[in-house]
């Protein structure tokens, strides 16, 4: 067996991940004015590159807002949030999302695969459709539900791929993180099985170049996901 490295976080990972907590907990409330850089410093008794760093990183995920000559704000992180947000706020709450946020997740999923099956039926090749089948047996053959959750990302990476467009593939590599948390979670609940015949179902109507069948099984299995009996909803 092989042992992984242990390593401890940095300062500024602690600093980043504190105010993240306080402000997902309410504790620091939107639009609350952070006191100066040095007294931070003081009070955390941590570097003022510490601090300087910690701020950056929390601005660039959305949580504050740096004004010049006016001080440090806590930001509605819900409008200037990125996928890096989702991701402090998902490790906030242990892994876990909000119905709300997974039903958004699963709507921006039917949209992109929805443009995928478009653009990719007309001019898919043989050798396209045999690439994603194996990226299928992939899921049916894994061993544990995070082992499936891999696969199935992998089969909806191949899938952007193949579509032609060349921003898909990232734009689906940076959602990533969430979306192999719902897979995941999905597999826990229903099991290997069912995660397999769902984008199994998926790629034989990419197989026949059926485009209407494709995008109504899309809409059909996320509805089934957000509303029906394979709802993966954590409250």
């Amino acid at each position: 067996m092989e042992f992984q490295k242990i390593s401890s976080p940095s300062l500024r990972e602690l600093f980043v991940n504190q105010f993240e907590e306080l402000i997902l907990s309410g504790k620091l409330k939107i639009g609350e004015k952070l006191p100066p850089e040095r007294q931070l410093a003081e009070e955390m008794q941590v570097s003022r590159a510490v601090v300087n760093s910690g701020i950056r990183e929390l601005e660039k995920k959305g949580f504050l807002t740096v004004k010049s000559r006016s001080g440090t704000f806590v930001a509605d992180y819900r409008q200037k949030g990125t996928i890096d947000t989702l991701l402090a706020i998902m490790n906030y709450r242990g892994g876990r999302l909000k119905s709300s946020e997974i039903r958004s997740i699963l709507e921006i999923r039917i949209a992109l695969d929805t443009l995928a099956v478009q653009l990719c039926i007309p001019s898919i090749t043989d050798s396209d459709i045999a690439l994603l089948s194996e990226k299928i047996e992939a899921i049916k053959n894994a061993a544990d539900a995070t082992e499936a959750a891999g696969a199935a990302f992998a089969f909806q990476h191949a899938f952007a791929l193949v579509s032609g467009n060349t921003l898909m593939p990232l734009i689906m590599q940076s959602f990533r993180p969430p979306v192999f948390t719902l897979w995941e979670r999905f597999c826990i609940l229903y099991g290997i099985p069912a995660l397999y015949e769902s984008n199994y179902r998926l790629w034989t109507f990419i197989r026949d170049r059926d485009k209407e069948g494709a995008i109504a099984y899309i809409q059909s299995s996320m509805d089934d996901v957000i509303f029906g009996k394979h709802q993966i909803y954590f409250d």
